[in-house]
């Protein structure tokens, strides 16, 4: 995975999918980090969030899945921003993760542990019911008291979204911010320089 260090959007640590959306992203001068890049990379985002267990082994398939649900999460949180209707496709992404496994956790009985609650499933489930876990925060979010909040940075080229802290935020870091604010500060000096 090639990794530069980004802090995390702020939203990310409260909605699954706005991690996975954010999971690529341009950085200035055309640099691209795509943390799906390959299935190892796949297994090792699903890991590091709680979705998938120590072990586990992705195939290119179930990485193209978790990738194509980014790209609707991205197409829907896009539209939510902008206040446009969401493309058809994406949406229909999204419902299909929602729906291709069961929501409610089922009982199970071990003699160990008596009556526990959870989804047992064989390996090649884990991404079914990670993406289904991802695509019921993006409901949540999109629906919740959080969507009116939902944003994407201001800062060119970065295409992160986040959940803004405050009514003013436009950056979703302070790099960003950093980076806008002295793209400003030099624009300025130019057009005074060439007024003078």
């Amino acid at each position: 995975m090639t990794s530069v260090p980004l802090p995390p959007a702020p939203g990310t640590a409260g909605h699954l999918s706005l991690a996975l959306a954010n999971s690529i992203v341009t950085l200035p001068g055309g640099l691209r980090i795509d943390e799906l890049n390959s299935p190892e990379d796949a297994t090792a985002w699903l890991v590091s969030h709680g979705l998938a267990p120590e072990g586990t082994g992705l195939l290119s398939y179930c990485q193209l899945q978790l990738a194509g649900l980014r790209g609707d999460l991205r197409e829907t949180f896009r539209s939510r921003t902008e206040g446009t209707a969401p493309a058809p496709a994406a949406l229909d992404g999204l419902n299909q993760a929602l729906t291709a496994v069961p929501s409610a956790a089922p009982l199970h009985y071990s003699p160990e542990g008596g009556l526990v609650r959870g989804h047992i499933h064989p390996l090649s489930r884990v991404v079914a019911h990670a993406m289904a876990q991802i695509a019921e925060d993006a409901a949540e979010l999109l629906t919740g008291p959080d969507a009116g909040r939902l944003a994407s940075c201001a800062a060119a080229p970065c295409d992160r979204f986040m959940v803004r802290t405050h009514a003013r935020r436009q950056w979703c870091s302070e790099r960003c911010g950093a980076r806008q604010r002295a793209n400003r500060s030099y624009a300025r000096r130019l057009d005074r320089a060439r007024a003078e």
